[in-house]
């Protein structure tokens, strides 16, 4: 019998959903500053810092791309009026999701390693504009249950990391399931 992912226990309530997935936003751009650092640090390119915070940029991505398209999304469709901005966000996963697929299968020093994080970055900086000027407010104008979204996207976090053997500081605890994404090639 499989057991339930536990959510954090703390004495504070859990973020609601705008909150939860504002902080994800934070906590990315920070990763591709850091990759940028790694890459341009005085001349030395290094390449087992980059692969360790690609692996932290893909999983975190890739577990706000399901909490949004499995919980968030479906609750902001019911209760805004636009299918474009809601179809948009979802033909803008997909492309990251491309990315994200092609670094896994990558080594940190192929040729196009670095342009590809640098462009997924950007398609990210841009995904993440629309959301937070765009959709939120929306959502916010709609009355959208934020706040019952919020609990339901921490628990459905908690069993997506387990899935992938994130632990709570991000590191990959062991190869990623079929069920998120291919098993991902082993960089350097």
């Amino acid at each position: 019998m499989a057991t339930r992912p536990q959510i954090r226990e703390t004495a504070e309530p859990p973020q609601d959903a705008i909150a939860a997935l504002t902080a994800d936003h934070r906590k990315v751009k920070a990763l591709f500053k850091e990759f940028e650092r790694a890459k341009a640090s005085e001349g030395r390119n290094d390449p087992a810092r980059k692969s360790e915070l690609v692996s932290q940029i893909c999983n975190e991505l890739k577990i706000h791309a399901r909490i949004e398209e499995e919980i968030f999304y479906p609750a902001v469709r019911k209760k805004i009026d636009d299918s474009d901005l809601m179809d948009e966000a979802l033909v803008e996963h997909a492309g990251a999701k491309d990315l994200i697929a092609q670094l896994e299968h990558m080594d940190v020093d192929d040729e196009l390693y670095d342009a590809k994080v640098t462009v997924l970055g950007e398609q990210i900086d841009h995904h993440v504009k629309e959301e937070e000027s765009e959709m939120f407010p929306k959502a916010k104008k709609a009355k959208v249950d934020t706040e019952r979204l919020g609990i339901q996207m921490e628990r459905r976090r908690a069993e997506l990391k387990q899935e992938l053997g994130v632990s709570d500081a991000g590191e990959s605890d062991e190869e990623e399931t079929e069920e998120l994404g291919t098993p991902k090639k082993r960089r350097a």
